[in-house]
């Protein structure tokens, strides 16, 4: 069984790569999945480690350690997850914000240029409207 979580640990990280190279996942967030492969991997090829640390924090049942920490691992990367979306959220909203005002100043100088291009009675006629 330690073989075949350590393989499925070398295979993510391999995944990893492959996807990193291909430019389908960024640097940043392959790092953590990297981490987590490696551990895997480390789990897999030597399971003794987590027997030994869970005895030695009084833990009975050494499973439960990997299954606790696997657990706030993944909500701590939800969490992160969430903030970056917000950022991202909030940069898009500022963006389209800003884009919406461009928008504005550029039909304003748009309207400008027609409004000099025109003959001065029909800037007259259209202003008495």
């Amino acid at each position: 069984m330690s073989i075949v979580i350590g393989l499925i640990g070398l295979t993510a990280a391999t995944s990893i790569f492959w996807l990193v190279r291909r430019d389908q996942l960024h640097v940043n967030h392959a790092l953590g999945w990297i981490i987590v492969a490696g551990l895997f991997a480390a789990l897999g090829l030597a399971p003794t480690v987590v027997d030994y640390v869970a005895l030695r924090l009084g833990i009975a049942y050494p499973p439960t350690l990997a299954l606790s920490l696997g657990i706030v691992i993944l909500t701590v990367k939800i969490l992160l997850m969430d903030i970056e979306r917000s950022r991202s959220e909030v940069a898009l909203h500022r963006i389209t914000q800003k884009l919406a005002i461009l928008e504005a100043k550029i039909d304003t100088m748009s309207n400008e240029k027609c409004d000099e291009r025109k003959p001065t009675s029909m800037v007259r006629a259209a202003h008495s409207d």
